[in-house]
């Protein structure tokens, strides 16, 4: 009788340590699966909980993706939308980085198209950056995928400098873990446009006109841009700024009567502004600039939003044309490598020539072209 009391103790204290060893595995595995939070607010001021640390990410809208290149996280990204597969070309981050088009497929990807929320909870990314839509779409993706959405914006880049621009890259950057990486971008930028503007200061400009801007597509000579970046910092008389700012489309006739002294045309619409000189040479050959030689060819502007190193590097070749005793130290295609180097981590610019035609003078009359921008992408 003695020895049941004896074997219940014993019984006891094994059920009690086997609740204790219990418990405290628990905890522990609990410990190590969590995951830690920190919140912030995106370019439409919603607030939203992301992992602090991230390391997987997709890219989705309008220069999401190359937002993402610029902050050397390209080993983060595990898919991508069908948009930079199909267009591979003309756009230096895809260029650079041909390894993001053997990712899976994240949607169709174009300007106004969501991605694919199966493909998206499929691959479980820590977190979604996402540009051009409003509060309510993304915070049904979120909702309906589980997965944080930051939306990030370009801003209106009437400037190099622009503030909206700056805070994605900034928020992009911490969510990434590479905010000095973000704080490096912000400083190129703001060095290239401080040197643009120092050595244009007072200059007197000759009147100018840029034609064949892409606007969610190609576009001929009548698509322009008022306020345009490079015109702005270069100090040059951009005839189309009476009518603004942003993008613009005119009417010929108002060419002609505004017949500025140079002509830049983007080589994204280059194709059809070549196809309808074909149809009315009158028309361009009435045109002073075209007259005097003083139409040049410069690399796509746009192209799934504002390609913003091409930007910087076109600016620098207006710049040797409008006033070259003031960037007689400039090689631009040097200049052009250097800044593709610096934010997508390679020089891209002899691709990129031999698609559109690179810098250079344009002669309507006998131009070819290789590639233009989709006129629906």
């Amino acid at each position: 009788m003695k020895k049941i009391p004896f074997l219940l103790g014993v019984l006891l204290i094994l059920l009690i340590s086997g609740c204790i060893n219990s418990s405290q595995s628990s905890i522990t595995s609990s410990t190590s699966t969590s995951t830690q939070y920190i919140t912030v607010t995106d370019l439409l001021g919603r607030s939203v909980e992301v992992p602090s640390e991230v390391t997987k990410v997709v890219a989705t809208g309008p220069g999401a993706l190359r937002l993402v290149v610029y902050l050397n996280a390209t080993d983060k990204v595990v898919g991508v939308e069908e948009f930079e597969k199909r267009y591979s070309y003309g756009r230096p981050y895809i260029m650079a980085h041909p390894e993001l088009k053997e990712l899976p497929i994240i949607g169709p990807g174009g300007p106004g198209k969501l991605p694919d929320l199966e493909a998206l909870i499929s691959l479980k990314p820590d977190v979604i950056f996402i540009t051009y839509v409003d509060s309510k779409t993304a915070d049904e993706i979120q909702e309906k995928t589980g997965i944080p959405v930051i939306v990030l914006s370009y801003g209106q880049l009437t400037t190099f400098e622009d503030e909206e621009l700056f805070r994605s890259i900034e928020l992009a950057g911490k969510i990434l873990e590479n905010e000095k990486r973000a704080e490096d971008v912000l400083n190129f930028i703001r060095a290239i446009q401080e040197d643009l503007i120092k050595r244009t200061e007072n200059a007197k400009s000759p009147s100018v006109y840029i034609g064949g801007i892409g606007y969610k597509g190609a576009h001929g000579i009548e698509s322009t841009e008022a306020k345009y970046p490079p015109f702005v910092v270069l100090h040059a008389n951009n005839v189309a700024d009476e009518l603004g700012e942003g993008h613009k489309f005119i009417d010929k006739e108002k060419l002609l009567e505004w017949d500025p002294d140079y002509l830049f045309l983007d080589e994204g619409g280059l194709s059809l502004v070549l196809d309808d000189y074909n149809k009315n040479p009158e028309f361009y050959n009435s045109l002073t600039a075209v007259k005097e030689g003083n139409i040049y060819g410069i690399l796509p502007y746009n192209f799934y939003t504002t390609n913003i190193g091409t930007a910087l590097a076109d600016t620098y070749f207006i710049g040797k044309i409008l006033y070259p005793e003031r960037f007689e130290d400039v090689d631009p295609v040097k200049k052009a490598d250097e800044i593709y180097t610096f934010l997508v981590g390679k020089p891209v610019y002899k691709e990129m020539a031999t698609q559109f035609g690179g810098f250079g003078r344009i002669e309507l009359a006998n131009g070819t072209v290789e590639y233009s921008l989709p006129t629906s992408p």
